[in-house]
């Protein structure tokens, strides 16, 4: 009985002193862990406190320095410190000025990333688009922008963003909202100078031109980048005796003009020119549309008005005056001089039939009545809100209501001579060979488009993000149709 006693009081002195030792065990975990946590977060905090204070110095250099300066922060730390909201404000005090952007049809590009880590809104403000640890990647080179001169007197560009309109609006909304915005439409006002459009139109052409050629552009000259300047390029390499008019008002002005200038400085005709909308379209079906949505009783439709607008004025232009009309994401191969009021189709079916057309290359006489028909579809069809209704679904539509016998008056080419690729396909073009097998695809499609292509349509509302890699189709197809040829690869 006394053993048991014993055995008994023993067992719970060992409890007793086991309870101890876990007390304590717990205490100095729960410390040393409370230690660790207080050190990591000052260590973060110190270090993105010395990288903040590096990049705002950076900064300060690349604003008061010389404009080929870069900017180059480093961090050996990942940026797990902070979240993404904490670390914003500390972007947003990058002066504006020295971030570039280049803005197209509301993207921005990167020469790097297909996504850009963060871009400028219009308002000034910071988007973050990936995971905290791109905000300020290792070795982040953002070049100073030149300082841009002053727009011609009287005449501003056009901010694309704000002449989009917002998403999800009733009609009466959107219609209430584009005549708020009416006065902001520089391409819809008659000034002194669209008065002078026919006049400079003409005496334009009074040289010798071997081609009349059209292109438009409704967008900020800020954004007109080197895929738009290679496509002059090529046209330019082909017909070297050809007149190129730009239909645009911000690259009618002096930063027009400087971008135009290597071109007019090697003897290239090249003229942009601020269109006269209201004489363009007199006299042709459009001008009842026009004046209608000029007085903003019209819905202009969710898609931006600019892109509707383009799909109108090529038709308009060649209407009075003939010729042929590129869109600026096209990389011309061979001469046009050939072709005749024709038009290409941009895909075929098994039996050779054409499946849809596209307007990207128009190529007419003056006065043709196809255009009018056109002109007539787009003003008693018009839709603000379905992307290509009013431009290569409208071409396809009238064309198929035409009857077999009447269309001995023009001619439908085949998807290779302008639409060699479908939009879904044309990244295959930007990428380098990697394979013998990719090389031998490459040689072999250089060579089938010098047969039968008359020229590439870039697709650049999918294909804007691609990056033009060396050695890859693209890159040999503009090396061989540039006169230029400047920064190829960095586009």
């Amino acid at each position: 009985m006394i053993v048991m006693r014993t055995g008994f009081r023993k067992m719970s002195d060992l409890r007793q002193h086991s309870h101890a030792k876990s007390s304590v065990f717990s205490t100095v975990s729960f410390a040393a862990v409370f230690l660790f946590v207080i050190f990591v977060n000052f260590i973060c905090n110190l270090s993105l406190s010395s990288l903040v204070f590096r990049t705002k110095e950076s900064f300060e250099v690349l604003y008061n320095g010389n404009s080929q300066q870069q900017l180059e922060s480093t961090s050996t730390t990942k940026h797990t410190c902070r979240s993404q909201q904490q670390l914003e404000p500390t972007l947003s005090r990058i002066p504006l000025r020295l971030i570039k952007t280049e803005i197209k049809e509301g993207h921005s590009e990167d020469q790097n990333n297909q996504n850009p880590p963060f871009s400028v809104t219009n308002k000034g403000r910071i988007n973050t688009r990936r995971s905290q640890q791109h905000l300020v990647p290792t070795s982040t080179k953002i070049p100073l922008p030149p300082i841009k001169e002053e727009i011609r007197e009287g005449h501003s560009e056009e901010d694309q963003d704000n002449l989009n309109p917002p998403f999800n609006l009733t009609k009466e909304e959107r219609i209430a909202w584009f005549n708020k915005k009416l006065p902001e439409f520089e391409i819809l006002k008659s000034t002194k100078l669209t008065q002078q459009f026919d006049a400079r139109v003409k005496e334009f052409f009074k040289h010798k031109c071997k081609g009349q050629f059209f292109m438009t552009w409704i967008a900020p000259a800020k954004s007109f980048g080197r895929r738009e300047f290679f496509a002059m390029e090529s046209l330019f390499k082909s017909h070297p005796d050809g007149c190129l008019i730009i239909l645009s008002s911000s690259m009618d002005s002096i930063d027009g003009n400087k971008i135009l200038k290597p071109l007019l400085d090697r003897g290239f005709r090249v003229l942009a020119v601020t269109p006269d909308l209201s004489s363009l379209f007199k006299e042709t079906p459009a001008q009842a549309w026009f004046a209608e949505m000029k007085s903003g009783k019209k819905d202009p439709g969710g898609i931006p008005l600019s892109q509707n607008l383009s799909n109108l004025l090529r038709l308009a232009v060649l209407y009075k005056y003939g010729g042929i009309y590129l869109d600026m994401d096209f990389i011309v191969l061979k001469k046009f001089t050939d072709l005749r009021n024709s038009i290409g189709a941009q895909g075929m079916d098994l039996w050779g039939n054409w499946t849809i057309l596209n307007n990207a290359v128009l190529v007419f006489e003056k006065r043709h009545p196809l255009l009018y028909n056109f002109m007539e579809e787009f003003a008693s069809t018009f839709n603000g809100n379905k992307w290509g209704y009013n431009g290569p679904f409208l071409v396809s539509r009238v064309i198929e209501r035409v009857p077999r016998s009447d269309r001995n008056n023009f001619t439908i080419l085949p998807p290779m001579a302008f639409y060699p690729l479908d939009w879904a396909q044309i990244g295959s073009f930007f990428r380098k060979p990697k394979k013998r097998a990719d090389l031998r695809w490459v040689e072999a499609k250089l060579l089938q488009l010098s047969r039968e292509t008359y020229g590439v349509h870039l697709w650049n509302k999918h294909s804007r993000g691609q990056r033009i890699e060396e050695g890859s189709l693209m890159g040999r197809l503009i090396s061989n149709h540039c006169v230029i040829c400047k920064q190829i690869y960095s586009s």
